[in-house]
């Protein structure tokens, strides 16, 4: 009786997690909105897809999802902060049923190989039907 052995199967790779938290991949996730393939449903969905752009460093999506009332000519993410974590502290109203919305958050980061982070509550308001950043009080 001949002997079977299996080969070993190669690890499977594991897609990169979404920087903004949810369990999913990136590409699954966030990476949709950016890319054009997906539109975000709520406020909170446009805040953790915007978090994330700035953890990837996607300028155009951050412009893109500013109103355009309080859009700076640029938003080029800082390339000496690392992004580490983001907490959703709370929301109000925003889902597919309003037309603002709040999103307290608090956006953990490392400057200079030192824990930091940044509070803030979020205005969103939809504009041409698209949910975008209008502005945001921060705090502690």
């Amino acid at each position: 009786m001949s002997r079977r052995t299996r080969r070993p199967q190669p690890a499977r790779p594991t897609p990169a997690s979404c920087p903004c938290g949810l369990p999913a991949a990136y590409d699954d996730c966030c990476g949709r909105l950016h890319r054009g393939q997906a539109r975000a449903t709520t406020a909170e969905q446009l805040m953790r897809s915007r978090y994330s752009a700035f953890a990837v460093g996607d300028e155009a999506y951050l412009l893109r999802t500013r109103h355009p009332t309080t859009r700076p000519p640029g938003a080029v993410p800082d390339p000496g902060l690392r992004w580490v974590r983001l907490e959703i502290l709370g929301t109000s109203e925003g889902s597919a049923f309003h037309t603002t919305g709040t999103v307290e958050f608090r956006a953990h980061y490392t400057e200079g190989g030192r824990a930091r982070s940044l509070h803030e509550n979020s205005r969103f308001v939809r504009h041409e039907g698209d949910w975008v950043y209008l502005d945001g009080v921060t705090g502690d």
